[in-house]
């Protein structure tokens, strides 16, 4: 990834809240690559650029997002719950979000892959992933306001610096990084 210049620098697993605030970025990032080669090459044939951006944005959807997710859902969420009664509707929705995204992510990879394969989209498939990375914006702009506004500072709040700690290892895990790589990480200074 390129370095740009004032940019804040991408957290660590020792700070799995401001990675998982780093991974929602990259979501943006590539769903707006998605929704611009809809609008600019409306499923017909794409220059190289264009085509080796659809092939990493699909890539990036299919193997590293699913992390996220499980590092919400396996690691971040259940633990959440045992600090917060308060936070289980907001969870569930949080989670129900996932899954229908998860569905309309194998939609678009599903298409934007015959795209790639085939050189162009019938007018209908273009017209169909166009509508799906439009719902998808639209699910993540609210979705990801929810966990950065109310679940992640809830989380900073709540979570135990073992249980952030805990959650970090596992993200590193997931993405088979060494554990013994992963400094503990200071208690959090909360600022109101």
């Amino acid at each position: 990834m390129p370095i740009v210049i004032g940019a804040k620098p991408e957290s660590s697993f020792a700070d799995p809240i401001g990675l998982l605030t780093d991974c929602h970025r990259r979501i943006e990032r590539f769903l707006g690559v998605l929704a611009r080669l809809a609008v600019e090459a409306g499923g017909g044939p794409l220059t190289p650029e264009q085509h080796a951006a659809l092939e990493t944005a699909l890539r990036y959807f299919r193997e590293a997002a699913p992390k996220h997710t499980a590092d919400e859902e396996s690691s971040l969420f259940p633990r959440l719950r045992v600090h917060s009664e308060d936070a289980a509707e907001k969870l569930a929705a949080l989670e129900a979000d996932h899954q229908h995204a998860d569905q309309d992510h194998a939609e678009v990879d599903r298409l934007g892959r015959e795209w790639l394969i085939s050189g162009g989209l019938s007018a209908s498939d273009a017209a169909q992933f166009s509508a799906l990375t439009a719902k998808l914006k639209s699910l993540y702009r609210e979705h990801i306001a929810l966990e950065e506004d109310v679940v992640f500072p809830l989380a900073s709040r709540l979570l135990p610096a073992g249980d952030r700690h805990a959650i970090g290892q596992e993200m590193a895990a997931r993405r088979q990084v060494k554990q013994a790589q992963i400094p503990i990480a200071q208690p959090a200074i909360i600022r109101s």
